[in-house]
């Protein structure tokens, strides 16, 4: 089963929680064991599984990439002005994959899966492949 996800985002870079929506996804599906594939198919843009319990962490992590990959650098080249948030996507990644048992994501107590946004605020998409086996 593969499903279309749509989301809106609303700044430059922003990490939107996508486990609930998730989650639903998979309780629909009636896969009890299986996997969830979450893929992002842009390139400014990737899918992370992080803590979910401090707001904190979320802020953090993009500090910590605007410092090691800077909006503007003198020495980026790539026309449209963007390279930081491509080498970000890089180092997210596109897409992440939970374990399904019992019906449910297989998540740590802290986790969540996010969307993480590096080029926004963008209409954005994402796909959940859900295998059962």
């Amino acid at each position: 089963m593969l499903h279309k996800e749509k989301l809106r985002t609303s700044s430059r870079d922003e990490i939107v929680d996508i486990t609930r929506q998730t989650a639903a996804l998979v309780a629909r599906s009636g896969v009890q064991e299986g996997l969830a594939v979450v893929y992002c198919p842009h390139t400014t843009a990737g899918i992370a599984i992080n803590e979910n319990a401090d707001p904190d962490v979320k802020r953090d992590v993009l500090m910590r990439l605007d410092e090691v990959y800077p909006w503007t650098h003198p020495k980026y080249r790539h026309a449209e002005g963007n390279t930081a948030s491509h080498l970000k996507a890089i180092t997210t990644g596109n897409s992440q994959t939970v374990i399904v048992s019992g019906g449910k994501l297989l998540l740590g107590r802290w986790q969540g899966v996010y969307f993480c946004e590096f080029d926004g605020p963008r209409d954005r998409e994402y796909f959940v492949k859900i295998v059962e086996g």
